[in-house]
């Protein structure tokens, strides 16, 4: 079931959610394993015929052994309110804290139809499919998704456009700086 505010954003404006340079939390499942972590570097890729996404993914983390099993995965933008469950996810490792989803809280859900888990709290969630590209995710850990499916949080997010500008700061999406810092969405200017 989607959480309260959630709606369904059509595969054309899908880019959008993440066009302006969010940190994502990723999430993940295979053999009854969920895992989150939290990537700085991903972005769009293409929006069509098909929209495609990119993450850059360690070899060392777990939450990439669960996406090269199943072919799935999802990226979230977490926004201010999720600040700590960011950083921790982001911080702890599933392999030398097996319970860090648990000790920071995550709780997840998955939409109908579809088996990944996402993250409730986010303001933005998108649904990918793997794309193999193996030189790319050995030589550079680039993984590219294919969007399925994507949902944003009304509020924050609606008719294809970001309404930061009247958002609460609550819902603000994160964006890395450097070394455990965020600054968050702010308003928008036109040219």
């Amino acid at each position: 079931m989607l959480p309260e505010h959630c709606a369904p954003v059509p595969l054309e404006h899908a880019y959008r959610l993440m066009n302006h340079g969010p940190t994502v939390l990723v999430s993940a499942t295979h053999g009854g394993c969920d895992n989150v972590m939290a990537a700085a570097w991903a972005c769009v890729l293409d929006f069509a015929p098909d929209p495609k996404v990119t993450v850059v993914l360690d070899k060392a983390t777990r939450t990439r052994e669960l996406i090269e099993a199943s072919g799935r995965f999802a990226l979230q933008l977490p926004p201010r309110a999720l600040l700590r469950l960011t950083v921790g996810v982001g911080t702890d490792s599933a392999r030398s804290v097996p319970d860090k989803l648990q000790r920071h809280g995550v709780r997840l859900f998955c939409p109908p139809g579809y088996d990944v888990p996402l993250v409730q709290g986010c303001v933005g969630w998108i649904l990918c499919e793997r794309i193999p590209e193996p030189h790319n995710e050995q030589t550079y850990d680039l993984f590219i998704g294919r969007v399925r499916a994507a949902w944003a949080d009304e509020r924050v997010f609606r008719q294809g456009r970001w309404h930061l500008d009247t958002a609460p700061d609550e819902l603000r999406t994160l964006h890395h700086v450097a070394g455990g810092a965020f600054i968050v969405a702010g308003p928008v200017v036109q040219g």
